[in-house]
């Protein structure tokens, strides 16, 4: 199950996944926004099925968990990539803005990786997968809610993997750098300089194309990665390890 996976770089997670063999469950909140990337997939030869819950829904997101399990007996791989977020600079940030961030972000996907790993601890067999940020490392202003539960999924990863590894299960995350997405879409409309200066500052010149992230995140998937686990994979053309401010 990847979630968030109707767009953006979740769809392209979904679509490695696919490609690779795996029978992906696609997971947005409406149906109507799954179905076109169902077919899609189902269209090229590929495996897929939808699952439309909020994947913040505590009992909902439970509950898909169980389904799945249900149905198919098993449970291989967890993709956490469903967020939100809410730009504001610090000084604004409400109570409420804070608490459904830090939701969004970071508590949904302990949640979801807490009924997943229950299923695959018993199996025996197992990948959880959170799809992280180079936030967690370096920030822009008005990011101090998403940042912080991007770093705090850093620690949950290192946790979960330490109390997983017995058991077969791995649990790592990716850490994607700047990819045009509809996420970021209003702050390139809003900021025309803007794709220009990420570019600029990242070593390899250019943005991300979302079908670069997703053979990442297939390794960490897979049985290849069997003895890695508790890890970041950074995938951002060298952005977080640059000093200066031009590309190489």
């Amino acid at each position: 199950m990847v979630t968030g996976s109707s767009r953006g770089l979740g769809w392209a997670i979904a679509q490695a996944l696919a490609g690779a063999g795996a029978l992906v469950v696609l997971n947005a909140r409406g149906v109507d926004a799954l179905a076109p990337r169902r077919d899609a997939l189902v269209g090229a030869g590929l495996k897929a099925e939808t699952m439309a819950f909020d994947a913040g829904d505590p009992a909902a997101a439970t509950a898909a968990v169980a389904a799945i399990a249900s149905r198919f007996g098993r449970l291989d791989i967890l993709v956490n990539n469903a967020a939100g977020s809410v730009r504001k600079p610090a000084l604004e940030l409400t109570d409420e803005d804070w608490s459904r961030t830090i939701e969004a972000s970071l508590t949904s996907g302990f949640r979801l990786a807490r009924a997943a790993g229950r299923i695959m601890t018993r199996a025996r067999y197992g990948r959880i997968v959170f799809t992280s940020s180079i936030n967690s490392m370096v920030v822009r202003p008005g990011m101090v809610g998403y940042a912080t539960a991007k770093t705090g999924m850093l620690g949950l990863v290192r946790s979960l993997a330490v109390e997983f590894a017995a058991d077969g299960v791995t649990v790592n995350a990716i850490a994607p750098g700047y990819f045009p997405t509809e996420g970021n879409a209003a702050t390139r409309r809003s900021d025309p300089g803007f794709e220009a200066r990420i570019a600029t500052r990242t070593p390899m010149g250019r943005w991300g194309r979302p079908e670069e992230l997703g053979p990442a995140c297939l390794y960490l998937c897979s049985r290849a990665s069997s003895f890695t686990t508790g890890t970041v994979l950074t995938v951002d053309g060298g952005l977080t390890v640059a000093i200066g401010s031009e590309p190489t």
